[in-house]
C-alpha cells in the first residue's frame, strides 16, 4: 500500500488562502470522493499534489518521500484537471504518446479500445472536440495512465447519461484491475456517492470532514412527512439539515429513532444530504480555486 500525504499544507493566492493547513492521507485500494462548493479549494489541493502549483507551507509526501520538485515520485501520480493541458491542434493518438512519454506504464492498446467504446476518432484534434468529447479524452489519458494515483476533477463535464454510466463502470473495472488509488471530485454527489469508499469535505480551504462512506451514511436518517408533522416530531433531535416542498418537509437527523408516527416515513440518508448538513447549505463564493 502506498500513501499520499498532506500536512499541514497552505496555499495561497494573493491574501486569500485556497488551502489553510490541510491534512489528509490517500491510499491505494481505495476510491475517495472529494467534496466541497465551488471555492472551497478542491482543484487547489489537486494541482498541489501534482506539483502545478507551489505551496506556501507544509509538506506533500508520497511513502515518505517529498513530493514538491521530486519529478521521479511524481511519475506515479496523474491528474485530470478541468482544463486542457495539451495543445488544441495535437491529435488524440498524439496526446496518447505523449502521455506514454512521461508515464512510462501508460497502456495504450487501452487506451485505443477505450476511444472506441466511447466512439472518439483519435486522428481529431483535441481544440475540435465538443466539451463533453475533450471530458472523454482527458478521461481515456487518465484511467490510461498507468499511475498509481489518479486524481479526477470534474470528471463527467459535459457528459450525456450513457457516456457518465460507461465513466463510471470502466473507473470502477480499472480501480479493481490496478488497485490504484482513485481520487473523484465532482459535484455531482448523488451521482456518484456508491463510487466513495472515504469521503473528504474540503471549505473554505480546510478539510471538515474525512470519513468512510458506511460511517457517515449511518451516522443519522432522513425524516419525511408534512411539514407540521415532522416539526412536532423532530423538535427536541438534533437536526443537520431540512428541506421542504409544497407542504412536504425531510429533515436529516443525528441518530435514528426506533419509530416514527403513522403519516411519516423513515429513511437512511443520502450522500447530497450529508454534505450539506457538514458544510452548511450555504453556495460558496464563486472563486473557481
Amino acid at each position: 500500500m502506498s500513501v499520499i500525504r498532506l500536512d499541514g499544507v497552505t496555499k495561497y493566492f494573493g491574501k486569500k488562502a485556497a488551502l489553510d493547513g490541510v491534512s489528509a492521507e490517500f491510499e491505494t485500494g481505495r476510491i475517495y470522493g472529494l467534496l466541497g462548493r465551488n471555492g472551497a479549494g478542491k482543484s487547489t489541493l489537486i494541482n498541489s499534489v501534482c506539483n502545478r502549483v507551489r505551496i506556501n507551507k507544509g509538506e506533500i509526501s508520497l511513502d515518505g518521500e517529498r513530493l514538491q520538485e521530486n519529478d521521479k515520485a511524481l511519475g506515479h501520480i496523474y491528474a485530470m484537471s478541468e482544463g486542457v493541458n495539451l495543445p488544441g491542434d495535437m491529435r488524440i493518438s498524439s496526446a496518447f504518446k505523449v502521455t506514454g512519454d512521461f508515464y512510462p506504464n501508460f497502456d495504450n492498446e487501452y487506451a485505443g479500445e477505450l476511444a472506441k467504446r466511447f466512439g472518439l476518432d483519435v486522428k481529431k484534434r483535441l481544440g475540435r472536440l465538443s466539451t463533453g468529447y475533450r471530458t472523454i479524452a482527458k478521461i481515456i489519458i487518465a484511467l490510461s495512465s498507468g499511475a498509481e494515483f489518479i486524481f479526477l476533477d470534474e470528471p463527467v463535464l459535459g457528459l450525456d447519461a450513457n457516456h457518465r454510466e460507461l465513466f463510471y463502470r470502466l473507473l470502477v473495472e480499472r480501480f479493481i484491475d490496478s488497485g490504484c488509488c482513485m481520487v473523484v471530485s465532482t459535484h455531482l454527489i448523488d451521482e456518484c456517492a456508491n463510487l466513495f469508499e472515504h469521503v473528504i469535505i474540503i471549505d473554505k480551504g480546510k478539510v471538515i470532514c474525512s470519513e468512510s462512506a458506511e460511517t457517515l451514511l449511518n451516522e443519522g436518517c432522513a425524516i419525511t412527512g408534512s411539514a407540521a408533522a415532522v416539526d412536532r416530531f423532530c423538535k427536541d433531535m438534533d437536526i443537520l439539515s431540512q428541506s421542504s416542498m409544497g407542504g412536504i418537509k425531510s429533515v436529516y437527523v443525528r441518530g435514528r429513532p426506533e419509530s416514527v408516527p403513522n403519516g411519516l416515513e423513515i429513511s437512511k440518508p443520502d450522500m447530497q444530504q450529508i454534505f450539506v448538513s457538514i458544510t452548511g447549505g450555504q453556495e460558496g463564493e464563486g472563486d473557481t480555486k
